[in-house]
C-alpha cells in the first residue's frame, strides 16, 4: 500500500508541475504582448493582499507559485505530496488495525472452552488487526506456559507497536524540511535584492521588491507545509498511542484468561 501511495504522490507531482508550467507560459506570454494596468491602492488583486479578486483562487495560487520561484516552490510542495501520502497511507492502516477487544476476547475465551487452544488460535487467524496477531503468537507457546506465553506477547508487541509507527519519522522529515526549504528561498530572495541594488548602483522600491516576494512567498509556503504536515501527525501519534493502550490492556486480559483456562 505504502508503493501504491508513493506511486500516487509522484504522479500528483508530476501533475501539478505540468499545469505549474502551462500556466507560466501563459503569464510569460500575456506579459510579452500585453501591458497591464497597476491596480489601484485601495483595489486588492490577490490573496495576500486581504481583498477580492477577479482571478479564481487556484489562479492565484499559481501565480504565486510561479513569482514564489519554480525550484524552490516545487520542492516545497514535493515535501508537501509525498507527506500528505504518507499520512493518507498511515490512516488507513491504522483504521484497520483497529480491533473490536472485548468481542475478542469473548470470542477466544468461548473457543477455548468449546475448542481449546487451536480453536482460539483460529479466531485470532480470521481476526484483522495487531491485537489479533499477539494473541496467536502468545497462543503458539500455550504448550510452553503462561510465562512464555507472556514473554511472548511482550516481544510480539514491540514489534508491532513499531510496525504501527512505520512511516512517522517520514512525516517528521518533512515537517522539518518544508519551512528549512521556504528559509533558504528567503535568503536567496535577499541576496536577489542585494544583487539588483549592486548592479543598479541605486536603492529603489522596485528593484527591493521582486527578491523581496520571493524571500517571503518561499517562507509562506514553507510554513503552510509544515503546518499542515504537524495537524496530521499529532492525530497519527494520538491514534497510535490509542491503538497501543488496547494492545497492552488486551494482553493482559489475554493472560488473565489463560491462567483460569490453565486452572
Amino acid at each position: 500500500m505504502k508503493k501504491f501511495f508513493m506511486f500516487l504522490a509522484v504522479i500528483g507531482l508530476m501533475t501539478v508541475s505540468a499545469q505549474f508550467q502551462v500556466a507560466y507560459a501563459q503569464d510569460e506570454t500575456t506579459t510579452t504582448e500585453n501591458v497591464v494596468a497597476t491596480p489601484a491602492a485601495d483595489e486588492p488583486t490577490d490573496i495576500f493582499a486581504g481583498g477580492a479578486s477577479d482571478q479564481p483562487l487556484h489562479q492565484q495560487l499559481k501565480t504565486k507559485f510561479i513569482e514564489g520561484g519554480a525550484g524552490f516552490m516545487a520542492t516545497i510542495l514535493l515535501c508537501l505530496i509525498l507527506g500528505l501520502a504518507i499520512a493518507i497511507e498511515r490512516i488507513i492502516t491504522l483504521s484497520l488495525s483497529e480491533t473490536n477487544t472485548k468481542k475478542l476476547l469473548t470470542n477466544v475465551e468461548n473457543a477455548l472452552k468449546n475448542g481449546g487452544v487451536e480453536k482460539a488460535k483460529d479466531v485470532c487467524r480470521n481476526t484483522r488487526g495487531p491485537i489479533a496477531s499477539i494473541f496467536y503468537q502468545g497462543l503458539l507457546r500455550m504448550d510452553q506456559g503462561v510465562e512464555s506465553v507472556e514473554k511472548a506477547v511482550v516481544s510480539y508487541g514491540s514489534v508491532q507497536m513499531g510496525q504501527l509507527e512505520s512511516g512517522l519519522s517520514w512525516i517528521t522529515l518533512f515537517i522539518a524540511i518544508a519551512p528549512m526549504l521556504g528559509f533558504m528561498g528567503t535568503v536567496i530572495g535577499l541576496i536577489q535584492a542585494f544583487d539588483a541594488i549592486e548592479v543598479a548602483g541605486d536603492i529603489s522600491p522596485n528593484l527591493v521588491a521582486a527578491g523581496m516576494k520571493v524571500a517571503l512567498i518561499t517562507t509562506v509556503g514553507g510554513l503552510i507545509v509544515a503546518i499542515i504536515l504537524q495537524l496530521f501527525y499529532n492525530y497519527l501519534i494520538s491514534k497510535v498511542d490509542t491503538i497501543v493502550v488496547s494492545m497492552e490492556d488486551a494482553s493482559i486480559s489475554l493472560i488473565d484468561l489463560l491462567v483460569k483456562y490453565q486452572k
